[in-house]
This record gives C-alpha cells, structure tokens and sequence, in this order.
C-alpha cells in the first residue's frame, strides 16, 4: 500500500485581521474620532490586507483566503453585500455614494449614533467573538453590493494571488438573523431564501468573471441540531448555486461541532468541496463521514489543527486522522478546524515567556507551520515530517511532566467538594427578607455593573507600573485617588449601590488570571471580541489555586467612603474558563471546580472584611453552551455547580448578584434560575427588554436589573428613552424584584456620557418608582 496521497493543499480559512500591533483597531478609533479623513482607514486596511496575504504566501499556505478581512464585523459585511440595511440607518445615513457615506452608514449600523441605534450583538456560535444580527422582514428590499468581495479579491489577484473568497453562506445568514420590529408575528427570516439565493448567484458569476477558482461559503449553523425545514432549505438553495452558469467551484465550510444530519445532504449535493472539523467533538465527524460511504470525488477541506485553542497540536494524532480520511474524497487538504481569527498572532510576539513553555503553544502563526508539515506528511508520507513529530512529541510529553501542570493540594481539595459546599444556607425568600432589612434600598435600586471609564492615566500608570516607572505605592495613590473620584460621583448621581469602578483592572479575567497559580498572561496574544474591542486571553496552563486576596484591598478602601453599599466585583469560574484558552489534557469541568474553589476563598474574604453585597459576574454562560443539544445538559450541570460553589459559602445577609450579556437566553432560563443568584443583570437595551418577559415566563424567582443603556454604542439615552425600558420591564415582572442598570461595564466609554447617562437612569428611575 502507498504511503502517500495525490497531492494536497494546505489552506485556512480566515486569519486575524488586526495587525501585529493592532494597527485596525487604532485607525478605525481613529476614524471615529475624526470622520473628515475616511482615506486613512482605507489606506491601513489595504496595507493590513496586503501584509496578510505575504505572511500567508511566505508560510507556505497554497490556497489563501480573501474576504475574510473586515472593518468590524464579517456578518455586518454579510448584511451589507446583500443590501439588508434597516431603513432607520437608510434614513441616518442615506447618501453613500462616498468612501465616507459607506463608511458612516456601516458603523452607523455596528454601533449607532446620536440619531440611531445600532445593530443587536450576539455571541458567535460557541466563541467569545461577538457578531451584529441582521434585522430581516418581508418588506426587507435585498439588493447585492459585490464591492467588498470583488475589490478584495482584486487587490490579492493584482499582487499575484489567486484567493478564495470567503462567503457567510445564505442559510446560516438567515438563520443568524432576527425578525424586524415590524416584521409580523411569525415570521422567519429562512422564508427570504429564495430572495437571497440569485443575489448569491450573481456574485459567483462576477467572482468567477474576476479570476476566481473557488469561493467558499461557511455554514457553520448546520453543525447545530436543524430541524427538516433547514435541511431542505440548505438542499434546495445549493441546487441552485451549483447549476450556476460561468461559477467558480463551491466549497461549503462549517466549523466548531460535527455536522450531524446534514452531512447526507452535502455529500449528495453538486458541491465541489465540503470543509469539516475534526477537532474535539467534531472527530465524531470522521466516523460519521466513514459511515456515510465519503464524500465520493468531492474536495474535502480537513480541519485537524485547532483553530479555537493556543496549544500545539499532536502532530502525530493529526496526521492519524488525515491518513484515515484517504479514500473518503476526491482530496484531502489540510486546514485548522476553524478561522484562526479566533487565536492570538504570533507566539514570538510574546516578550518574556518561557522558552519551555512558548514550545507548547501555538498561536495563528505557528499554527500555519503545523498545516504545512501535515500537508507534506499527507503528500509525502510520513517519513518526509518524521522529524518535526518526534519533536513535537517530545514537547507534548515534557509538558504532561511539568510540574505547573499538577498540584496534588489543589486536585485533593476539588475531590473533596461535597453537596453542602453547593448551596446557600437558607433559601432565596428568607435571605431576600434579610437583605431587604440590612441593605434598606428603595424600589427599583439603581447600581451599574462594576467598572468606570478607563482613562489614558490610568493605562499609562498601570503601563509605567509595569515597566518600573513608576513605584507601587505610588500607583496605589493613583488608584484611590480613582476610586475616591468614582465613589464620589455615583454619590453625586444618587445611585442606591456603588463600585470602586475598577481603575486598577486592565481586563476582566486577565485582572485574576494574573494573580491565579496555574494561569499565565499574555502581553501580546490579542484577539478580537467586537470591532475594535480586543483582549488578550490568558492561558490555563495547569491546576489553579489562589495564592492570596485578589480584591479585597480595592473593595474595602471603596467602603470606607460612603455608607451606601460597594458591590465587590469578581469575574466568575465558567468565564474564567470561557475567556481564557483552557488546558486540553482535562476535563472542563475539573478546571472551572478548581477555579469556583479559588474564587469562594476571595467571596468569603471579601464578606469577612464587610463588603456586604458581592457581585460575580457569568457573562459567558451561555456563549460557552454545547451547539448540539445532546451535549448541553451536561456542560449546565457543572457550569450551575461551579457557579454555586464559588459563591454559596457567604451568610444569608450577603447578597450575590450575577451578571451576563450579549447571547440569547433562552437556551439557559433554567440554568440561571438554578445558580439561585440573589440579583442577576442582564443585557437588554437592544433587545428592547425582551429578555424580562422570557424570565417572567420561566417563573424566574429572584431579581433582575435588566440593562436599560446600551453601552456599546455611544448614544446617550434619553430620560424618555429609559424610563419607557422600566415600564416595559414592569409591565411583565414584579417592579419590588427589579434593579436599574446598564447592560454591561463603563471602561469602553468616556466620563461626559456616562455622567449624563447615568443622571437620566437616576431620574428615570425615579420616575417610574412614583408610577408602580
């Protein structure tokens, strides 16, 4: 038997757009700050894209993407191609026939104006990355603007680089969207398919008129359960895209789970090409795909080097699962299971970091050299790459033998959790009439999420903190002057429950990560979240423990300035996990026990030194949810329980508050309603608080401060705007178990708006406490 196969090729299908010092994210705020020069932008995504194409062409990748590069969003650039523009951004910004027009008008769009507001946001699948969600209706009047994917394809193919352009397909886009306001009950947007489809058709035709080969279309959606009704939509809508005259050929991409039923209906379709992930739970696709017979000549596009982890791949278990997909294609070609717009550039960016453990890592850089070296052990046998999987063998097993990966105290105590550790020592009726006596808060109590504005000083003190300009009890002064400033001013605002506004966190897990044994920070390992919104992951490295108090300094310094109550603020266990790149070489559930027991040590310190309401936030429980719904109930059983166990060692008399945003809930009522949070905080402005009347409908038992100011646009609500928010919310839930908030945190917004802001919520509130 041959050791080799007909000859494969490496590709990706999308890498990170930012730059190696975020070059995107500084001229798009640029570009906010100043719209009059709409060049400069242009000018800096061109270059980024040309740069991204050279790295690509130079590591080796054979087949390179375009149109995966966006301004702020690859699905707002969907709804854009497609002329799915709500009118209300139609009217905002209604000439477009300048660079700065399409520029207003889509960041009009991604993140509203004085006049508008923006687009929804949303979790992307299973990810921490956050896209806009069209708002489709019956009367939505579809138009296609081909510019973006055209003009990108040009710009590679005129720098000597036949590209593949990269497609949202149609039915997950219309699966991602929302009903309009005025759509109409029952409306769904998957009825518009056959209005997008000949869009779709007549771009294939203008790609392939334009040089290109092939095009690919992600439908990551049918890796989630889909009834029928989609599968059919799915077989009708590539019928008629793979009978396109003059098109290029078609490769189907899904990514982040198996593809369950509908893998018959690709293999039975007229696609050229199918591309599927082979990692973690998605190997179940290789089984699946044996049983199916293959995917008879097609091209299959085989993403074995995770796209949603740091660590270096088993080179040899990759190459495993390559060998064992021979036969089942036309081809096989190497890919990472998804975009690598998921994972940090580079590792060699990292400054500092040990070499040893740099060796165990692999960012979207290195994660291009591991496609390679599969691509040439497939073509070429194994022989050819025998070196590099010998030594990265011998990095693997280093790693599973380092002693930052096992601490016996930390296993032997999460072993020793018992039932008792999991629940509140009194029920939520009795501990909300204690509450109610201790903290005497009026009805409707204003409060905001935790942190305040970050300020320029503020980074620049914990930057020269950092770099040993500037001394630490110095900083210390910075940071109370801080705190004393913000504690003031929610004073002055009249709000009922205060923050110490968080000056001294430069990111919500990163802040923990740091001060955690078992994690490790990256000072470099970027990636986006939203538009220009990045953060820097840390790394679960090994078994994690707290060494000592985290925030207590910070909570109790605030405390001692006011007599109304400060919130301690903690990011918890399922987040930690979510926000970071977890370890590989265990269960998840092991890792976030280990995390909830280091967080109840900071909660029970925290109410020993005072602090009487504490808040720890979940913002990322249900981004983290399983796609297939076969796997969820375990995945909520022990996100529910670390949750609990992080938080239930407190008296009756402290109040835990919870907080989440930007996903959709119903797929986790009950799981929140079983985290038995005394208040949880909700993101609901865009939402227009629908997410109150799907808790009243679960009988949810506790309180609720549904997000009235949605803080990632930069509009400023009105009194009106905020107080017409409450009467909706206490239209359907009880006004004495409601809370007034913002959707989320204030660091990404400037001190003017969220004083006038947070004065309306005030006097809002106020007002709607005089009218229930």
């Amino acid at each position: 038997m041959s050791t080799t196969s007909p000859t494969s090729l490496a590709t990706v299908y999308g890498y990170p757009r930012q730059g190696s010092n975020r070059e995107l994210k500084k001229a798009t705020e640029a570009y906010w700050a100043d719209t009059s020069d709409p060049e400069r932008l242009l000018a800096t995504t061109r270059q980024l894209r040309r740069e991204r194409v050279e790295l690509l062409r130079a590591a080796g990748i054979e087949e390179i993407p375009s149109n995966d590069f966006s301004l702020y969003d690859h699905v707002l650039d969907a709804a854009v191609l497609l002329g799915a523009i709500p009118p209300r951004h139609r009217e905002t910004v209604p000439d477009v026939s300048t660079p700065q027009g399409r520029l207003d008008r889509y960041f009009a769009m991604a993140r509203g104006n004085d006049q508008v507001e923006p687009l929804e946001m949303t979790k992307w699948f299973d990810t921490n990355y956050h896209y806009l969600v069209p708002e489709l209706g019956p009367d939505t009047a579809f138009a296609l603007d081909p510019d973006k994917p055209l003009r990108e394809f040009a710009e590679a193919r005129d720098a000597g680089v036949i590209t593949r352009p990269v497609l949202v397909g149609p039915v997950t886009f219309l699966l991602l969207a929302k009903p309009a306001a005025d759509a109409g009950e029952g409306f769904e947007p998957l009825s518009l398919l056959d209005r997008i489809v000949p869009l779709y058709a007549d771009l294939l035709q203008r790609l392939r008129a334009a040089g290109a080969e092939w095009v690919q279309l992600d439908e990551p959606a049918l890796v989630q359960d889909q009834p029928a009704v989609v599968l059919d939509a799915l077989r009708g809508a590539y019928a008629t895209l793979t009978a396109v005259v003059d098109r290029p050929k078609l490769l189907l991409a899904t990514y982040f789970d198996r593809v369950g039923d509908a893998l018959p209906v690709l293999r039975d379709s007229d696609l050229d090409g199918v591309a599927l992930d082979f990692v973690g739970p998605a190997a179940a696709n290789l089984a699946a795909l044996t049983a199916a017979g293959g995917l008879g000549g097609k091209r299959l596009v085989a993403g074995v080097v995770n796209g949603h982890n740091i660590w270096a791949a088993d080179l040899a278990a990759a190459l495993d699962t390559l060998e064992s997909l021979r036969g089942l294609a036309g081809r096989v070609d190497v890919s990472a299971s998804c975009s690598l717009l998921h994972v940090p550039l580079d590792v060699a960016l990292e400054r500092d970091l040990d070499p040893e453990i740099a060796g165990w890592l692999a960012f979207a850089r290195q994660k291009l050299d591991e496609i390679v070296t599969l691509t040439r052990g497939l073509t070429a046998g194994r022989a050819a790459v025998a070196d590099a999987v010998n030594a990265r063998a011998e990095r693997l097993a280093a790693r599973a033998a380092s002693p930052l990966v096992r601490v016996d105290a930390v296993r032997h105590r999460a072993a020793a959790v018992t039932d008792a550790d999991l629940h509140r020592a009194s029920p939520y009726g009795k501990r909300d009439q204690i509450q109610s006596e201790q903290l005497n808060l009026p009805l409707l109590p204003t409060t905001t999420i935790g942190s305040f504005p970050q300020t320029p000083g503020l980074r620049q003190a914990r930057a020269a903190l950092r770099a040993g300009t500037l001394n630490p009890d110095s900083y210390l002064a910075a940071m109370r002057d801080e705190i004393r400033d913000v504690i003031a001013e929610q004073e002055e605002f009249g709000l009922d429950v205060l923050v110490h506004g968080e000056p001294e966190r430069n990111d919500m897990v990163q802040y923990f990560a740091e001060q955690l044994d078992g994690y490790l920070a990256t000072t470099d390992g970027w990636v986006q979240s939203y538009g220009s919104r990045y953060v820097r992951p840390p790394i679960i490295l090994g078994d994690v423990s707290r060494p000592k108090p985290m925030t207590v300094e910070w909570a109790t310094y605030a405390q001692s300035l006011t007599d109304k109550p400060v919130k301690g603020m903690l990011t918890g266990p399922v987040t930690m996990l979510a926000w970071s790149f977890v370890r590989d070489d265990q269960p998840r559930a092991d890792t976030a026990r280990q995390v909830a027991l280091a967080l109840r040590d900071e909660v029970t310190d925290l109410e020993a030194a005072g602090i009487r309401v504490i808040q720890v936030d979940e913002p990322a429980l249900r981004e983290t949810l399983p796609l297939r719904n076969a796997d969820r109930a375990d995945y909520l059983a022990w996100a529910v329980e670390s949750f609990r166990l992080s938080t239930s060692g407190v008296r009756d008399e402290t109040q835990i508050h919870t907080h989440m945003c930007y996903a959709e809930f119903g797929d986790v009522l009950q799981a929140i309603i079983d985290m038995d949070a005394d208040v949880i905080s909700l993101e609901a402005a865009r939402s227009k608080m629908a997410i109150v009347a799907d808790l009243a409908r679960a009988d949810y038992p506790n309180e609720v401060g549904p997000g009235v100011w949605d803080i990632h646009s930069p509009r400023v609500p009105s009194v009106a705007e905020i107080t017409e928010h409450l009467r909706v919310a206490t239209d359907v839930f009880p006004a004495r178990r409601l809370w007034v908030n913002p959707d989320c945190g204030l660091k990404t917004r400037g001190y003017p708006e969220v004083r006038e802001t947070l004065t309306n919520l005030v006097a809002a509130a106020r007002q709607v406490r005089t009218q229930v």
